[in-house]
């Protein structure tokens, strides 16, 4: 790619395997991601532009010409375009309908016309479904002219002329059948099946804990109106999983926006990414600025004990270090529901504990150390006393900062380090010279 080898690239991308494909677009950049899709045959591309989230989609739909668009969207499995469909603006989807085939356009309307997260919503009309008189022979005949178009053959369902479900097979059981049997004899009356208006979660539950490869749904006068295969029952429980952890903890909109931010700041052009980022390092520089008065301020200390100035770094540093644990913790811990923003109080409370029981631990060895170092042990208690207050107060705003920023609705990702920084560099410089006077002032 790098030397635009198009016809080399192209050779290597017919050998590879889906699965590894699949994996190489995850990596690539947008553009990138283009040029290899392009590159792909007509085949394996739609096998890899399945198997890709929406996210990723949408992105490689943004490349294509609209004829392109069409394409793609035609050649898709009903669910998948539905699905796909759904996260695009409405007059996309608008259009994108307009232009499919009748067939395929009853298709997607007849599953969008359903309520999201049901088993209508989510089902694909791609199945195999048989006339009960068939022979195995004459069954088998069928499934291999329209294997093609089907989203799986392993499960075949028998209905009556008007689509009523009557029974259900297995490719194995038809395949072992004698030639001439007839399905009727061999089939399964009993069928496990969903409505229309089942819950997609309780759809998946069921699949999983039954093993079965595919759920038939059936509308309200048992006909058989699409099917619900493993594949998707899996997305969907790992779609339900994440959604659960985010109820928990009060943050149901929080994943869709922390992954806008996250794809604004790293894919985003370089005027989008200094708008969320620039603001805060301004913030920064004026909060180093301050620190710089703050040092002018007690030049007079400096002066007269030069062992006072060699604690500043290490006062900051540990203050700044305590805060970025902190607000890592609190972001980690919000993504993943540990921290319940209805209690943050208490979050809070503890996190301070546990800033002001390090605080305390490093101040006392580090005191030590200044006392035996420099001779003079009130400086100790200074640098010790000056760690132990900094240290707790950066953990507070190491939680409390982010937590802010969430409730206004600023991405804490990017300004809850430079503030943190400003505030601790600001009042530990203001904590440790004030304690060195104190304890100090009759060296001044």
């Amino acid at each position: 790619m790098e030397n635009r080898d198009t016809e080399s690239l192209k050779k290597l991308l017919s050998e590879a395997e889906t699965i590894e494909l699949f994996d190489v677009m995850r990596e690539l950049s947008s553009e990138e991601q283009a040029i290899v899709y392009r590159l792909l045959s007509k085949d394996k591309a739609l096998l890899v532009f399945e198997q890709l989230d929406t996210q990723l989609q949408q992105k490689l739909l943004s490349s294509f010409t609209e004829d392109k668009v069409i394409e793609m969207i035609s050649e898709l499995a009903p669910d998948d375009r539905v699905r796909l469909l759904d996260e695009l603006p409405a007059k996309v989807t608008k259009k994108l309908i307009a232009s499919l085939s009748p067939e395929e356009r009853k298709e997607t309307a007849l599953l969008m016309g359903y309520e999201e997260e049901t088993a209508g919503r989510i089902m694909t009309t791609e199945y195999v479904r048989l006339k009960r008189s068939y022979t195995a022979s004459e069954a088998l005949e069928n499934i291999r002219i329209h294997a093609q178009d089907k989203e799986t053959i392993y499960t075949i369902y028998i209905t009556d002329d008007s689509r009523k479900l009557e029974g259900v097979l297995s490719l194995r059981e038809l395949v072992m059948a004698s030639p001439e049997i007839k399905l009727e004899d061999i089939m399964h009356k009993k069928v496990i099946k969903v409505a229309t208006d089942t819950d997609q979660e309780e759809v998946a539950r069921t699949l999983q804990e039954l093993d079965l490869l595919a759920l038939p749904v059936v509308d309200k006068e048992n006909r058989l109106v699409g099917i619900i295969t493993i594949d998707d029952a899996m997305d969907i429980l790992e779609e339900e999983t994440t959604e659960d952890i985010f109820d928990k903890a009060g943050l149901a909109d929080l994943n869709r926006k922390e992954s806008d931010r996250s794809e604004r700041l790293v894919n985003g052009s370089v005027l989008q990414i200094w708008k969320v980022r620039l603001p805060f390092l301004i913030i920064t520089m004026l909060g180093g600025l301050m620190a710089g008065v703050v040092i002018e301020s007690f030049e007079e200390a400096l002066e007269a004990i030069a062992a006072v100035a060699i604690f500043i770094p290490v006062i900051m540093d540990m203050g700044g270090n305590a805060g970025t644990q902190s607000s890592t913790i609190f972001a980690r811990g919000l993504i993943l529901g540990h921290i319940n923003t209805k209690k943050f109080l208490k979050h809070l409370g503890k996190e301070t504990f546990v800033g002001l029981s390090m605080g305390v631990l490093v101040g006392v060895v580090t005191g030590i150390i200044a006392s035996v170092w420099q001779g003079i042990p009130e400086l100790g208690i200074a640098v010790g006393l000056a760690l132990a207050i900094t240290m707790t107060l950066a953990t507070a705003l190491g939680f409390f900062i982010p937590y802010a920023l969430f409730k206004l609705g600023i991405d804490q990702a990017a300004g809850a380090d430079p503030i943190i920084t400003t505030i601790k560099d600001i009042s530990g410089l203001l904590i440790y010279f004030v304690l060195v006077t104190q304890f100090l002032g009759y060296l001044l």
